[in-house]
């Protein structure tokens, strides 16, 4: 134990797990990721192995990295996911708990604060300059992101051909995203199944290397004893999260009636929490079809000033869908007042959201060993990878159409539907500003926070001059 302790390792005799880590010290480091944690899913894994594996020696890499494969399987953010379980791993139950909060605490308060800026300032100039910026910054990071995801995961045709397949399934036949998830799915399991290599690939965020021994980490190689599987206990924590989860949709829509916003707000994220593999860029093609289309809680370019604030801000990106919760129930609040509503509605959005989490987590973490090098379902992750290239690639599509062009018009033949441009209603500044985050990124290298902030900033310059001439 003083080789670990000699390596950053907290012992405190009074708190042992059996691997020394006292849990204050894990709270103070769990409060430090959450508020480091920008960039996406892949920067906060990347702040994630940095600080537990690297720096402090909690975790080898080898579990480090099974951990956020099987992260990669479940429907929800991953980045959260793998927080929940490493400090289950290390914690136990309130372990999970308090690195699963503190994970998506700080991206809350920071997108309710913006969120409310936004309705009650968001007509005054510098405001509207700062958001115009952002969307340009935004498109810029979404085809960054159908770039390097699909560098990843398109190794071969067939790969390549299931990205397509997503891409015209959503873009011009406007088929369901959990649709498209579900067939990736069968697919890739069948392949896996029949030994296919083109299935074999494998998911993450890449691999760092040997990195840390697992027998040479603070929790060791063998399983901690609350980590292995437990019947009983799998069924009392996931009936407790069932009805956490639950109860409160079930109430509202007994309380206010199934056409309230908060009942349709509950109902909608509680399905999303189902079907968001793939991360936030591909749950929000399907967001963004359903709030803005058949909801109308929001409007299109509305969607990118959202982006821009999770993508500003840390925790998970899916953030997002608190400033929709946000903005649908301002507009139409019921019997409160508007900004009333909307505080709950966040709240609600929220709640429906990331509490699934930690039941996908709890569940089926202590089964994790089962699902070791098995080649069913890392076809299937592998098929659903390439299929999420494709939806992100729509989103962007759908971000350019919104962002560049003022009007946009529906064509529409026998099973097919195209939202295409008003070519003359194109918004010049707003491409120069897109044109200009696009060099940035990929021409000078510069990083997500130097291209928001330089984004925003020329909107503002833009919408300053423009107000003054």
């Amino acid at each position: 134990m003083s080789d670990l302790a000699s390596n950053g390792v907290e012992i405190s005799p009074g708190t042992r797990e059996g691997h020394g880590i006292s849990f204050g010290e894990a709270v103070r480091v769990w409060v430090r990721i959450a508020a480091l944690s920008f960039g996406g899913p892949a920067g906060q894994i990347a702040v994630m192995h940095r600080i537990l594996v690297d720096e402090k020696r909690w975790i080898g890499e080898r579990r480090f990295l099974h951990a956020l494969n099987y992260c990669m399987l479940l429907p929800g953010p991953e980045a959260q996911q793998l927080a929940i379980y490493i400090g289950w791993l290390l914690h136990r139950t309130k372990g999970g708990l308090v690195a699963g909060t503190l994970f998506v605490l700080p991206g809350f308060l920071s997108i309710l604060v913006l969120s409310t800026i936004y309705v009650l300032y968001g007509s005054v100039g510098l405001v509207q300059g700062l958001f115009f910026g952002l969307k340009a910054a935004v498109l810029a990071i979404v085809l960054q992101a159908v770039l390097r995801i699909g560098k990843r995961a398109l190794k071969n045709s067939t790969m390549v051909l299931i990205a397509v397949a997503a891409f015209l399934a959503i873009f011009a036949f406007h088929m369901p995203f959990p649709f498209i998830i579900l067939t990736a799915a069968v697919i890739g399991y069948i392949g896996g199944r029949a030994g296919s290599p083109l299935f074999q690939m494998g998911g993450g965020h890449g691999s760092a290397g040997p990195g840390l021994l697992d027998g040479d980490s603070a929790l060791g190689e063998a399983t901690p004893d609350h980590a292995r599987p437990n019947l009983a206990w799998s069924l009392k924590i996931s009936a407790i999260l069932l009805l956490l989860w639950l109860v409160p949709v079930a109430a509202i829509i007994v309380w206010m009636g199934q056409e309230s916003v908060f009942s349709q707000i509950g109902i909608f994220f509680s399905k999303m929490a189902m079907v968001t593999f793939g991360g936030a860029y591909a749950v929000l093609s399907y967001v963004a079809q359903q709030a803005v289309q058949q909801y109308g809680w929001l409007r299109p370019g509305e969607m990118l000033d959202g982006l821009g604030m999770a993508e500003t801000t840390p925790g998970p990106l899916i953030m997002v869908v608190q400033f929709v919760g946000f903005l649908g129930a301002y507009r139409a609040p019921g019997s409160l007042s508007p900004l009333t509503a909307a505080v709950f509605a966040s709240i609600l959005t929220t709640w429906v959201t990331f509490v699934p989490c930690f039941l996908w987590i709890f569940l089926g973490a202590p089964y994790i060993e089962r699902l070791r090098n098995n080649r069913a379902l890392t076809g299937m992750m592998t098929a659903i990878t390439a299929a999420v290239v494709g939806v992100i690639a729509n989103l962007a599509a759908w971000f350019a159409l919104h962002v560049m062009f003022g009007e946009v018009v529906r064509w529409q033949a026998p099973g097919v539907t195209l939202d295409l441009p008003v070519l003359s209603s194109i918004n010049l500044p707003s491409v120069l500003l897109t044109l200009g985050a696009v060099a940035a990124i990929f021409w000078l290298k510069a990083g997500m926070l130097q291209t928001l902030l330089a984004a925003s900033l020329a909107g503002m310059l833009w919408y300053l001059a423009h107000g003054l001439s």
